[in-house]
């Protein structure tokens, strides 16, 4: 259905793609894999009119076609969903699907029941139950994402293509979604899967095609190649080992420890240390609590009780500010929209809440001394840039990560707190952030690492905190953290220990 040919496209004098093939067959789900910069956005959005090509050719069912625009690639049959959503908060699903595009009758009328009929007609074939009729920043992040497949399917698409459709679904959401992607390959859509988690490639594609550097590595069905073969085939290397070693179990000194969290009346109590060189997994399903207790810890949540001791000493934080000022930054989940000012340089961000540290005296800043610091933080965590005046929204996921790590380590944190520390980063990103993790932890840092992955927290935590419902039910440690025991704890909430 789908070939693209000789893609290349360079921004300047700098060639981000080098001559890439592709090919998509109808009623496929091809996957599109390649580590955070390996090309596969520019490519899309030069598949659909976004982007122009510098050479190269878009042929449809053995036509050649060039697309000027999005509009032009709709016309075509061509269909996007973003990582980031492009639906506007206040306007319910149906205005979302048909927003520009609105059903008119005869006399120009807007014709609100026939483009409702359309939408339900469109779900039903989707099979899912989606309200219509109420704004859509009141529906869930998979109701959203099946909006966004819809406004998609409602432009009579027949090639698809799903840009980390998964990276904030539960795993039950993300099961609904596979089957939505089943019925539309048995409908003859063509399908364009990017993903960075591996496992799902298995589960749910044909093919795969493989990008690295802006070159086209190669093409595949899915039966022809393990985990282990696409990893080297995506970073150019095998990755032996993803997740440094743990260290030996010790007695070390406890840093932070929480004697009581209360988020709702009523509800559970939660308890928990955290020691000196060890990373605590906070682990359970999306809503069980988790980061909701690390923000009542620092005062950024509305707790029922709290009572925090730092080194021996009770605290009570009025926010993040006063936990940074006691030694604990705090890495969020939206590392783009809480963690980082994009539009900023690398400078500026590493430097951000810590300028105090290059006053001259009371007017001036140090410029010499503020870049040969951020220069070495820089160094430390390996970030990827063309220097510290780049810009963050240039850089690769994995890289705006490390910017985020960089400014915690400028301050001289002794507790960081990573909420879903590898969300949307490719397999040799998450490696490298893992080693700068276990490297913070043996120069005596403490970690809380809030994760939905289940093979990171088993392959990352000293401990396990499992939680559900709101609180702690049991906290794993040693032969203990095993994908079973956790899972058990975060579905029944049967309570062992809590420490």
């Amino acid at each position: 259905m789908l070939e693209l040919n000789g893609i290349r496209k360079s921004f300047g004098r700098i060639e981000v793609l080098h001559g890439v093939d592709m090919e998509v067959r109808a009623g496929e789900v091809h996957a599109l894999l390649g580590e955070n910069g390996a090309g596969k956005s520019t490519l899309m959005k030069i598949l659909c009119g976004i982007i122009q090509p510098s050479e190269g050719t878009i042929r449809i069912e053995g036509t050649a076609r060039h697309f000027a625009d999005y509009d032009q690639a709709i016309a075509a049959g061509i269909g996007i969903v973003f990582q980031e959503f492009s639906l506007i908060p206040w306007l319910d699903a149906v205005e979302n699907m048909f927003l520009a595009r609105e059903m008119r009758g005869p006399l120009g009328m807007l014709d609100r029941k026939a483009m409702r009929a359309r939408a339900a007609g469109i779900m039903r074939q989707l099979a899912v139950d989606v309200a219509l009729d109420v704004p859509v920043h009141r529906l869930s992040v998979a109701e959203q994402q099946f909006v966004e497949i819809a406004k998609a399917l409602s432009l009579n698409a027949r090639i698809l293509v799903l840009d980390e459709p998964t990276a904030t679904l539960t795993p039950s959401e993300v099961e609904h979604l596979f089957k939505v992607m089943r019925e539309l390959r048995k409908q003859g859509v063509a399908i364009i899967f990017i993903s960075h988690h591996l496992e799902e490639i298995f589960q749910i594609c044909d093919r795969i095609t493989v990008l690295r550097d802006g070159e086209f590595v190669g093409s595949c069905a899915v039966s022809e190649v393990d985990n282990d073969r696409l990893v080297e085939m995506m970073v150019g290397r095998r990755i032996e080992q993803s997740f440094p070693p743990k260290p030996a179990p010790s007695a070390t000194p406890v840093v932070v420890e929480v004697e009581e969290v209360q988020l709702k009346k009523g509800g559970p109590v939660s308890r928990f240390q955290l020691r000196k060189g060890e990373i605590l997994g906070f682990a359970g399903l999306v809503g069980s609590g988790r980061t909701e207790t690390v923000l009542a810890m620092l005062g950024a949540y509305p707790a029922q009780r709290c009572k925090v001791k730092v080194d021996g000493i009770e605290k009570r934080f009025r926010g993040p500010d006063e936990g940074l000022a006691h030694g604990i930054g705090l890495l969020p989940e939206s590392r783009k929209e809480q963690g980082l000012i994009t539009s900023f340089s690398i400078l500026q961000n590493i430097s951000l809440n810590n300028y105090g540290k290059y006053r001259k005296n009371h007017w001036f800043i140090d410029l010499k001394k503020e870049l040969a610091a951020t220069e070495t933080a820089m160094a430390q965590v390996r970030v990827k840039a063309q220097g510290p005046l780049a810009r963050v929204d240039t850089l690769s996921g994995g890289n705006q990560q490390k910017v985020v790590i960089a400014r915690w380590l400028n301050h001289d944190m002794q507790v960081l707190i990573f909420d879903e520390p590898t969300r949307g980063i490719d397999v040799g990103a998450k490696a490298e952030i893992y080693a700068l993790m276990r490297e913070f932890t043996a120069r005596g840092g403490a970690i809380i690492m809030i994760s939905s992955e289940l093979p990171e927290v088993i392959g990352m935590s000293d401990r396990v905190c499992v939680f559900r419902s709101g609180g702690i039910v049991a906290t794993v440690e040693g032969g203990q953290i095993d994908s079973e025991t956790i899972m058990t704890h975060a579905t029944t909430g049967r309570v062992d220990h809590v420490a």
